[in-house]
């Protein structure tokens, strides 16, 4: 497969900004904190997908840190449970933590690691319950 002239200077203009990240974050791992808002827009979630995977690709460790408060709202919302705010943070009681934990291990750990994988990368998920 060849390049046409435009999309091979496209690379390479990509590529020389990349650089110098690249060089100072090589070999380093880095936690990138993946918001919910960010999930529900298909163009960004395969942005993000390629991104993570070329970071890999040039010997960066990414480590991925999601939310999931838009998916959390939602699930609540079917179920019939008002989610609770004060001073824009939520008030979680253990019913609702129940939900919690499954939207963010259950749902969308999992649909970020196949779609980082669908993109060529090879992703495992894990949460912090995962060390009881």
């Amino acid at each position: 497969m060849s390049l046409s002239a435009e999309a091979a200077g496209n690379v390479a203009h990509v590529l020389s900004e990349a650089l110098p990240y690249i060089q100072r974050f090589g070999g380093k791992t880095i936690v990138i904190k993946y918001g919910g808002n960010a999930m529900v827009d298909e163009t960004l979630k395969a942005g993000f997908a390629r991104d993570v995977v070329m970071m890999k690709l040039v010997g960066i460790n990414p480590v991925v840190v999601h939310g999931g408060g838009p998916q959390i709202g939602d699930l609540l919302k079917r179920l019939g449970k008002q989610s609770e705010f004060v001073q824009g943070m939520r008030v979680t009681d253990s019913e609702t933590m129940d939900v919690v934990e499954m939207v963010l291990g259950g749902l969308v750990n999992k649909e970020i690691v196949n779609l980082i994988n669908r993109h060529g990368g090879s992703a495992v998920g894990l949460t912090g319950k995962d060390g009881d």
